[in-house]
């Protein structure tokens, strides 16, 4: 038989000693903190909350957010290509997938839909179509991004193909088209966004976003996603007036955002069954995405504990998300965005924060030993 023991959160005092460790790495240089209960919302630990710092891919919680929140997570994306009613194009009716990417070999490995397959075939049918030559024709598009725009003009260019490349509405897309060629559907938006969160994709984040942005009402542009981010954070009770978005992904170090309103976001979508999907999608500290590297040497006994969005840049090492400590859960925010630009510090900082962490995660239960034979259990004699 075996003894059924659950193990002790850590305690404030616990953690504030761990942080305040933390905050005085010099590594760190400074970093804006904060730790809450995720059970009560209390402030368990903060330094430098309100500060605005660099986000880096931490943003794209933003950006999985709004999406959860403007889209619906079976939403789906297909694109099409025919052969063109007039007997001289192509047409290539988009949707604003997200999921196409540029090059074919790339998309066979993950089952994407890939712009040169889309190219390579929209030139085979006007050739077919028009004696083999592509003479004064044209490929005519409809719901493409921009830069899948520049990416077939370079394709046409680099070719040195006579097509042209023109935008039409979708309702000219349909009435320009003849045979269909070609139809690719994307996954589901969940599906796409579970990847985004995982491994951190940046042009699925960028995308991703815009068309949240579309659906919030805004503009498909950086100015759209300030908008529809702002706006969000409100609707929620945060206050977003000092929020500053330049992109989506967090690739621009011009963004700037606060560890306090990080976890305010992270708190309500953890008790919003909304975002179930999306919180499952974080990375788990060794064992997935991002974060399958980390813990495993720094602070073994965190591995599995920790599911939290990484956020690197040239001086930036973030961290945030959550991290189970016996039955209670805490969220976290680790915005290190001020150290030495340096690959050594920066892998000093992870190691840091991942042991710091370590203190504080713990398994619901410990190892589980035999009863001794006058019925007490190993663990608690070790105790």
């Amino acid at each position: 038989m075996l003894p059924q023991i659950s193990a002790v959160a850590a305690d404030s005092i616990a953690i504030t000693s761990a942080f305040s460790q933390l905050v005085s790495a010099p590594s760190l240089a400074n970093p804006s903190v904060i730790v809450l209960d995720e059970k009560t919302g209390e402030v368990v630990y903060q330094s430098n909350a309100t500060s605005l710092r660099k986000p880096a891919s931490v943003l794209k919680l933003l950006s999985a957010t709004a999406a959860y929140t403007y889209l619906k997570p079976s939403d789906s994306f297909t694109t099409y290509l025919s052969e063109g009613a007039d007997g001289k194009s192509a047409v290539i009716e988009g949707s604003l997938d997200p999921w196409i990417c540029y090059q074919d070999k790339v998309a066979q490995k993950m089952h994407r839909t890939s712009l040169e397959r889309l190219e390579f075939n929209a030139v085979s049918a006007i050739k077919r179509l028009h004696s083999g030559s592509t003479k004064k024709t044209t490929i005519f598009y409809s719901n493409l991004y921009a830069q899948d725009v520049s990416q077939i003009q370079r394709f046409i260019k680099t070719r040195h193909l006579d097509i042209s490349l023109k935008r039409v509405s979708d309702a000219e897309a349909i009435e320009k088209s003849g045979s269909r060629l070609i139809s690719s559907t994307s996954p589901t938006l969940e599906a796409i966004l579970d990847w985004t969160l995982t491994w951190s994709d940046n042009l699925l984040a960028e995308r991703i976003a815009r068309l949240a942005s579309v659906a919030a009402g805004n503009t498909l542009d950086d100015d759209g996603v300030q908008s529809t981010f702002k706006t969000m954070l409100t609707g929620f009770g945060i206050n977003s007036s000092n929020l500053v978005i330049k992109d989506a992904s967090g690739l621009s170090k011009d963004n700037r955002i606060s560890a306090e309103q990080i976890a305010q976001l992270l708190m309500i979508i953890n008790h919003d069954p909304k975002f179930a999907p999306m919180i499952a999608g974080l990375p788990i500290g060794g064992e997935t995405g991002t974060l399958q590297h980390r813990f495993v040497d720094t602070a073994p006994t965190a591995v599995g504990l920790v599911r939290a969005k990484t956020g690197t840049l040239n001086g930036t090492t973030n961290l945030a998300g959550f991290v189970d400590s016996g039955d209670h859960q805490y969220i976290f925010v680790i915005l290190a965005d001020r150290h030495s630009k340096s690959y050594t510090v920066t892998k000093k900082v992870r190691a840091t924060v991942d042991r710091v962490l370590g203190k504080i995660a713990t398994p619901l239960l410990p190892e589980l030993l035999p009863l001794t034979p006058s019925g007490e259990s190993l663990t608690s004699l070790n105790h």
